[in-house]
């Protein structure tokens, strides 16, 4: 019998369809895995704004986790929003139980207006309880800023900022420079001190960008469940999602951000 690359998600509904668990389970589809998800809020939003948000209760995240992972299992897990200091705690103690070892972490922390999204508290236990066992972790400048408690906004700060994230989180630190004020979004992927990867990408001129952090972090996964090594998996994962964003800027849907177009190589 055959076997399916499993890839599961643990984040957000977005009902606009553009990222959250639909995001991902799209890219996972997209790249050749059988998609999971444990939902860990639903969000009433749309390319415009998120108008409503109902957590769900963190008991209730451990059941479907209990439930996915006691049956189907996962070749590998990508994490994005966790509202709260008791479900990052619930959601690290679960994996840790399973044996789940490849962990993707999308450490969505700040809103595209700059607002933060976590209170303290839940910041610490993310870097306390999920850091440690990440196998990726994939913050953008204002949340490597947010971890580190410091403003981290060039290429040079990048570079820091990884040899530091790197005492949290024994894992590779992929430092995403899409907020760089160039002309290219250059992220750079950490492995050890004599182990970094540059990964320059021109930027795409589209208004469709919403969820492009979770269809990265969702392709990175699906690579790894796939077998691919980290360098393999993000570098695959990059040029995905740039070849998902060129695509998706020929469309309009809503009157916001629209999103990026995840079966690009499917249909047209």
């Amino acid at each position: 019998m055959k076997t399916y690359a499993r890839a599961l998600t643990i984040a957000g509904s977005d009902s606009g369809g553009g990222a959250g668990i639909q995001a991902d389970l799209k890219t996972f589809a997209a790249l050749g895995c059988y998609g999971m998800s444990v939902i860990t809020a639903l969000t009433a939003q749309n390319t415009t704004a998120v108008t409503g948000i109902m957590p769900v209760p963190p008991a209730f995240i451990a059941e479907q986790l209990d439930a996915v992972l006691s049956d189907i299992g996962a070749d590998a897990v990508k994490i994005g929003m966790l509202h709260s200091a008791e479900v990052i705690e619930q959601v690290a103690k679960t994996l840790i139980q399973f044996g789940v070892k490849t962990i993707v972490l999308d450490p969505v922390m700040v809103a595209k207006s700059g607002d933060k999204l976590l209170q303290d508290e839940a910041v610490d236990a993310l870097k306390t309880y999920l850091l440690p066992i990440a196998s990726v972790i994939t913050p953008n400048l204002p949340e490597a800023s947010v971890l580190l408690g410091r403003p981290v906004e060039t290429i040079a700060d990048m570079q820091q900022a990884a040899v530091d994230l790197a005492t949290l989180c024994p894992g590779a630190i992929l430092v995403k420079g899409g907020h760089l004020p160039t002309a290219e979004s250059t992220d750079l992927l950490y492995l050890s001190a004599n182990k970094q990867h540059w990964f320059p990408t021109k930027r795409i001129q589209t208004a469709n960008s919403h969820g492009t952090g979770c269809t990265l972090s969702s392709a990175i996964a699906a690579g790894l469940a796939r077998g691919l090594s980290v360098v393999e998996a993000v570098a695959a994962a990059k040029d995905y999602l740039t070849e998902a964003l060129r695509a998706g800027a020929a469309y309009e849907l809503g009157h916001g951000h629209g999103p990026v177009h995840h079966f690009f190589t499917v249909w047209h």
